[in-house]
């Protein structure tokens, strides 16, 4: 989120961590029409008609902070198999912690010094630096992780082509055999 190698996101909302009220802070991030445009051209969209983020940045522990809320947004894309616009509403809920670059509490780790990663447990805390969150990149990370990469309108089908059929899908190495044949 926070590393300067990153491009900016097109809704950067930057909060300063040091004055976050302990009682929290809420911030609603709606995109103007340049920013929408500029989600679109970095997630490979034909629109974004609308993007409303509302979060809730508190306190975690004592130096961490958790961001809650939800993004709701209304894209457009092409179907992958039609190419007709697509319009997709997304509503994605946000959950992420955040920790200061050499917080103890960043990577839990056992006995021997082992990374704990528990696959179905809660992700692991991210690290801010600077004393800075960006709100804003937080929510279009979420937003990005919800795009459906091949969406496809209802009932749009793929043609088969010739040759493909049922008895393709019950001989998926007749291809092969077929090339080695030629051989």
């Amino acid at each position: 989120m926070a590393g300067s190698d990153k491009k900016q996101s097109p809704v950067s909302h930057t909060v300063v961590v040091s004055v976050l009220p302990s009682a929290g802070f809420s911030a609603r991030i709606e995109a103007t029409e340049d920013q929408k445009a500029a989600l679109a051209e970095a997630h490979d969209l034909l629109a974004v008609d609308s993007f409303i983020a509302e979060l809730e940045l508190k306190r975690w522990r004592r130096d961490g902070v958790r961001i809650r809320g939800n993004v709701q947004a209304r894209i457009r894309q092409e179907c992958v198999v039609t190419l007709e616009p697509l319009v997709t509403d997304l509503d994605v809920p946000v959950d992420a912690v955040f920790l200061p670059e050499g917080s103890k509490l960043a990577r839990p780790l056992d006995e021997e010094g082992a990374l704990i990663v528990d696959p179905d447990g809660p992700d692991l805390p991210e690290i801010f630096e600077g004393g800075v969150i960006d709100a804003g990149a937080v929510a279009e990370e979420f937003f990005a992780l919800d795009i459906d990469p091949y969406p496809r309108a209802p009932g749009a089908e793929m043609e088969a082509e010739e040759g493909d059929g049922e008895d393709a899908s019950e001989k998926p190495f007749a291809g092969l055999a077929a090339l080695r044949d030629k051989l």
